[in-house]
């Protein structure tokens, strides 16, 4: 069995002075050395060869495509708009490979990925057709045929895939998780709405114009002595309170009382005083 000398420390006590310290030494051990996994050197060399194929077909397209479009476009923008071609291909089969364990999503970015190496692959052959060269035309497009089918193989000595019922429970799990992470901005959209909506009913006369007290400026239990409890939410509809706006400010990261006061106050459309606003917060730091 092979084996390689490593360096490993220990803690060893040192007196110096009649003062004991405990200090680093060094010592050498030997260690089995693992046998070579031959087959992750050929996944490697697979992953280089493509990558190695990706880069020849863009050049190459780049070249043929942009020779093409200098026909008719000046030579910058001609060569420039050449490297879409390729690269939409190569951003399809990346939103593949992301989504290889989402197999709808992946299959339309195969699809979409396909589309757009055909559209490259024609533009190539008529760079050939138009120059009197259509054989060559049809080789330099199989270059890009070739350097597809190298991605797609590197991909499938990468992938892991999962049997049906491993699938589904992917799904489900990633569905509930996709809805909580829409429901971030939804929440924002929302709250930022109502805060505008409780602007304008103000600007056009609202209750304090006619005199009518805000249930929550005067006589609730946010001018109370006792500490808010932020389990319990006062239900009004239409409206958000100063207690909800406190806890969406919280879970949206916001932890700064005045930057909590000023979401507040934007959110509810009302002067809210800092003292309700610290309330809220200490609550919510103690359920933390």
């Amino acid at each position: 069995m092979k084996t390689r000398r490593i360096t490993k420390y220990r803690w060893v006590p040192h007196t110096v002075d009649g003062e004991t310290e405990l200090v680093r030494e060094p010592y050498e051990i030997d260690v089995p050395v693992p046998p070579r996994d031959w087959d992750q050197l050929v996944r490697n060399a697979v992953t280089i060869g493509a990558g190695i194929l990706v880069t020849v077909s863009v050049g190459w397209s780049v070249v043929s495509i942009g020779h093409l479009l200098s026909l008719v476009a000046a030579s910058v923008a001609a060569y420039s708009a050449a490297v879409a071609f390729d690269t939409l291909w190569l951003m399809c089969t990346a939103v593949e490979w992301v989504h290889r364990y989402d197999p709808p999503r992946a299959t339309k970015a195969r699809h979409a990925g396909t589309a757009a190496l055909l559209v490259a692959m024609g533009a190539i052959f008529a760079h050939g057709y138009l120059a009197g060269q259509p054989v060559i035309g049809a080789v330099g497009a199989a270059v890009s045929a070739l350097a597809k089918r190298g991605t797609t193989l590197a991909m499938s000595i990468h992938a892991r895939p999962l049997d049906p019922r491993t699938q589904q429970w992917v799904a489900k799990r990633r569905a509930a998780l996709d809805g909580q992470l829409a429901m971030i901005p939804i929440r924002r959209e929302l709250q930022r709405g109502q805060a505008l909506v409780t602007a304008e009913q103000r600007s056009l006369g609202g209750a304090e114009e006619n005199g009518s007290a805000d249930p929550e400026t005067s006589g609730t239990p946010e001018d109370g002595p006792e500490d808010p409890d932020p389990k319990v939410s006062t239900l009004r509809p239409g409206r958000v309170t100063t207690q909800e706006a406190v806890r969406n400010a919280w879970d949206s990261g916001i932890r700064e009382p005045e930057a909590v006061l000023r979401t507040v106050r934007n959110a509810t459309g009302k002067d809210v005083p800092q003292s309700s606003v610290d309330r809220y917060l200490r609550a919510l730091r103690v359920g933390a």
